[in-house]
């Protein structure tokens, strides 16, 4: 499961601006996006024990690191890098239509599932396997 909150577009321009490039963004607004899992997951090869973790990313106009950190309930973005669980790559890619919301869904995959994340014209997807 992921909780999460849903800033809007709003007219804004968003990846550049709203969330900077190459800066570490909460995905999401106000408290910290958080993501649980009730089984142990291998994300691009690389194993992440069941358990609840913070989720944050690092965005450029191509890639997104896709960030798991063991610190929990936090408010704004107080990052602790040395609490990191993984890391990843992930390709962002063209989202049509764009996302007035921030809006992230799971997604059947044989084996796991995807985490679909959307904002604006921006869509990047993470494969989770079980």
């Amino acid at each position: 499961r992921i909780i999460y909150s849903r800033p809007q577009k709003a007219g804004r321009v968003i990846f550049g601006e709203v969330v900077s490039f190459n800066q570490i963004w909460r995905l999401g607004a106000n408290e910290a996006t958080e993501i649980e899992f009730f089984k142990n997951v291998k994300i691009n090869g690389k194993s992440l024990p069941k358990g609840r973790y913070t989720l944050y990313a690092i965005c450029t106009e191509t890639k997104w690191t896709i960030i798991f950190n063991t610190e929990k309930d936090i408010w704004g973005l107080a990052y602790n890098g040395k609490k990191d669980a993984l890391r990843t790559d992930i390709p962002v890619q063209k989202a049509e239509p764009p996302a007035e919301a921030l809006t992230m869904f799971f997604e059947d995959l044989q084996g796991g599932t995807s985490l679909n994340i959307l904002w604006d014209n921006v869509k990047a997807v993470l494969p989770i396997y079980f």
